[in-house]
């Protein structure tokens, strides 16, 4: 127990004597609320060595207007007899704030009057212990926002009963992935730092700003005019897109995509609010960068529900096994590649009734939700599964001169495959799991994923390559500028966009771009697949060009993989 100076307040004929060495103030004070007795305690808070007999407890201890009240009502309570116990904060004269709990108990005394014994805790450290687990219960450990837990509650409190409009914005970083994955989670973290100080300063207290997790924030704004709703919003806008992000001497522009909810002077549900701000902010981003977009029960509403309900579909058909593989063979036009053979990997999803669902319908749902690298493996770890023991006995008719082709399956892979540093390491996990000769497998890009992604593509198939893998360029020739990103990407075929390949039997300028793709390719060593290609005379057309391999409807149509 720890010493304190012994008050010169007289203890001789008090109760309190035993106490001199408490913790706890301790006190003993008349009805008029002046102090008797004193323990050292109470000295000590009091910045004095002896606090005078007759001062006042309420200007010299409590020293609050507001505490002073709560002090005098309980006196009167504990002067009826009756003790009482509460908290309250006091500022001793000439000392600091204190969080105390008192306990008032009236007593009997040597003395005429009716004297109360006062004991007093300090309490502050745990109160500010307590208000400091409460503030991280509520408020986001990185940004010092608001959590997600907590503005849901400031929202619904908000949404039970009021009588104007307010305004909800959601709001998404359009560029936060690419300084994450380029620079490393330190600097993302320093990021959203930076952006929620800019947000609140743009504000300037004229709403609630929450981080909702990972790189997306609300602002709640109350009892505001659509107006100046609008110009809050795009003030926003404009303070990020000014916004330049610097992280060892690299630079990057900021954007962020804004939804807009307007919540009416009616009683609604926080999931319903916060659902139709999410649901318009992920229309802004799929409409571009810096784009605000509105809530309103639209076409264009109704299309994000049908597509975000993919997620639960996609996830499902994994649970139950409904995706299959199919394959479509690709023909060697020129005889001297006759006996060589070469199949597409096809992919379907089964939905809950049956029915087959191609990937037109559920890919694009699939990419923009992160999807596609679970499809890719998926589809990478059945097929290397089906087919090990044909490739395996194809490779050892190649050993003993009893053939000169080995299979080869051409597999689709997504953007987000091209961009994971660990797809890779995934490809020779697999290839030592099934002893899978890497030449029987030929990975197809889009021309579109390759030129968005030129330097991690070129890097990739470089190093694909050396292991024995095969690449395609797919969808080539929906631009001619695609000829200048041919020197840069090392791969082995061209499929030459099935657009210019359907009509090429009576568009004359089908006919000369396919030429023109065709003559480029062979002068520099690539081999050229012509898709959709849907009847004899285009594949005739093909022939006279110099296409080397055909693939469509007329020549093969999917069959499912076993």
């Amino acid at each position: 127990m720890a010493n304190h100076p012994t008050s010169k307040v007289s203890t001789s004929n008090s109760p309190l004597g035993y106490l001199e060495q408490a913790n706890d103030a301790v006190f003993v004070m008349g009805e008029d609320m002046r102090l008797r007795l004193a323990n050292a305690v109470l000295a000590q808070w009091m910045n004095e060595k002896s606090p005078a007999p007759g001062c006042s407890v309420l200007t010299r201890l409590i020293g609050l207007s507001k505490s002073i009240d709560l002090f005098v009502h309980k006196c009167e309570i504990a002067l009826s007899g009756t003790p009482v116990r509460f908290e309250c904060l006091i500022r001793p004269q000439n000392s600091m704030l204190r969080w105390t709990e008192i306990s008032l108990n009236r007593v009997t005394s040597n003395h005429p009057d009716t004297e109360i014994l006062a004991i007093a805790r300090d309490i502050s450290a745990t109160r500010n212990e307590i208000a400091k687990l409460r503030h991280q219960s509520s408020h986001d450990e990185l940004t010092g926002l608001l959590n997600r837990r907590e503005f849901t509650r400031k929202l619904k409190l908000l949404t039970l009963n009021h009588q104007t409009d307010h305004t909800l914005l959601y709001l998404d970083l359009d560029q936060f992935k690419v300084i994450n994955d380029a620079c490393g989670h330190q600097a993302g973290d320093d990021l959203l730092e930076r952006l929620a100080r800019l947000l609140a300063e743009t504000l300037q207290g004229n709403g609630t700003l929450a981080r909702m997790g990972g790189d997306q924030f609300a602002i709640l704004l109350e009892d505001i005019t659509p107006e100046n709703a609008r110009k809050i919003t795009n003030a926003i806008r404009d303070a990020v897109a000014g916004f330049r992000f610097f992280w060892e001497n690299k630079y990057f522009d900021m954007s962020t995509s804004i939804g807009i909810a307007v919540i009416k002077a009616d009683n609604v549900s926080v999931d319903c609010v916060l659902s139709a701000a999410n649901s318009a902010c992920l229309v802004a981003k799929s409409k571009g960068r810096n784009q605000i977009h509105v809530h309103a029960d639209s076409i264009e509403c109704a299309f994000l529900k049908r597509e975000t309900a993919w997620i639960s579909r996609i996830t499902d058909a994994f649970e139950n096994d409904r995706f299959r593989l199919y394959y479509q063979n690709i023909l060697s036009i020129d005889s001297v590649f006759g006996c060589f053979s070469h199949r597409e990997i096809l992919l379907r999803m089964i939905d809950e009734d049956g029915h087959e669902i191609t990937p037109g319908e559920f890919v694009p749902a699939a990419e923009k939700y992160h999807l596609m690298p679970l499809i890719d493996r998926w589809v990478i770890r059945t097929l290397f599964y089906r087919n090990a023991a044909l490739w395996r006995g194809a490779l050892k008719m190649l050993e003993n001169g009893e053939s000169n082709s080995m299979p080869l399956c051409s597999i689709n892979i997504s953007g987000a495959s091209l961009n994971d540093d660990y797809f890779p390491i995934f490809l020779r996990d697999q290839l030592n799991l099934h002893q899978i000769p890497p030449r029987s497998i030929c990975f197809e890009i889009t021309e579109t994923v390759a030129i968005n992604n030129l330097e991690k593509a070129s890097s990739l198939i470089r190093e694909m390559k050396t292991l024995g893998f095969r690449f395609s360029l797919d969808d080539f020739g929906s631009g001619m500028s695609s000829f200048a990103y041919l020197k840069s990407l090392p791969v082995d075929f061209l499929k030459i966009d099935g657009s210019l390949v359907k009509n090429l039997d009576h568009d004359k300028t089908d006919y000369c771009m396919v030429e023109a793709i065709n003559k480029i390719a062979q002068e520099m060593g690539i081999k050229t697949i012509a898709e959709f290609v849907g009847n004899h005379i285009v594949l005739e057309k093909l022939q006279a060009i110099g296409v080397d391999f055909a693939q469509g409807y007329c020549i093969h149509e999917p069959e499912h993989l076993h």
